[in-house]
């Protein structure tokens, strides 16, 4: 009788953790998805290209400096991306789009004059809007847990970057310090600001655990008493 019971409560258990965890993080990615990881690793490496170029070519100390919070910045992003495309099994496309290539290719025409600062800056500017704008579509629309909470722990960084460049007028003081990137953005909170979906899920379903094992044996034991 006693075995029986353990059973019937591991079983509860083993059927109430299933329940409570959800969709499962790691679920197959939609187009939504992988439309983002692949849009933001090229985004990552046309930007650390641009900041490199900025470093070398820049002819204000202010601009010199964006370009290397760039290159900083989206090199740690690009590492998440990078292991969260390997996670989901997408393939990442070996380098910047060619739009991206020719935009900058274009700015770089103008190396050596006080034109090439204008030109990256307004440049960038762009950049940055259109990442902020796929990163909120992703958030918007995108199926997976794991790259949605990647978009969101890059939204801040993204939108510091844009407040550098905006209107094409540098303001490398805005600088917040070093990215705190995660493996597949793990240290983004979730909407809300409270807990990620899955650890509010585990403490509800082990609260439910908790409670249900409480009632069974609160039951057995008057049982038990008005057997005696």
């Amino acid at each position: 009788m006693i075995r029986t019971r353990l059973a019937y409560v591991a079983a509860l258990a083993v059927a109430l953790s299933v329940t409570s965890a959800g969709p499962s993080s790691a679920a197959a990615v939609d187009d939504q998805d992988v439309m983002f990881v692949k849009a933001a690793h090229q985004g990552n490496l046309a930007e650390i290209a641009a900041g490199q170029d900025a470093q070398k070519n820049a002819t204000t100390a202010c601009v010199k400096k964006v370009g290397s919070v760039l290159v900083r910045d989206h090199t740690k992003l690009d590492a998440d991306v990078r292991a969260l495309a390997g996670k989901l099994d997408i393939a990442l496309p070996a380098g910047p789009t060619e739009e991206q290539k020719r935009e900058l290719a274009a700015v770089q025409a103008k190396a050596g004059s006080s034109a090439y600062d204008k030109a990256w800056l307004m440049l960038q500017d762009a950049a940055h809007t259109k990442t902020l704008a796929l990163i909120d579509q992703e958030l918007k629309a995108g199926g997976n847990a794991e790259v949605k909470a990647a978009a969101r722990a890059a939204r801040p960084v993204v939108a510091m970057h844009l407040d550098m460049v905006r209107g094409g007028v540098c303001h490398a003081a805005t600088d917040a310090g070093t990215v705190k990137a995660g493996s597949g953005g793990q240290l983004a909170e979730q909407d809300g600001g409270g807990l990620p979906a899955a650890g509010a899920a585990g403490l509800v379903g082990g609260g439910l655990l908790a409670g249900v094992g409480a009632a069974w044996l609160a039951r057995n034991r008057r049982r038990s008493a008005h057997r005696s």
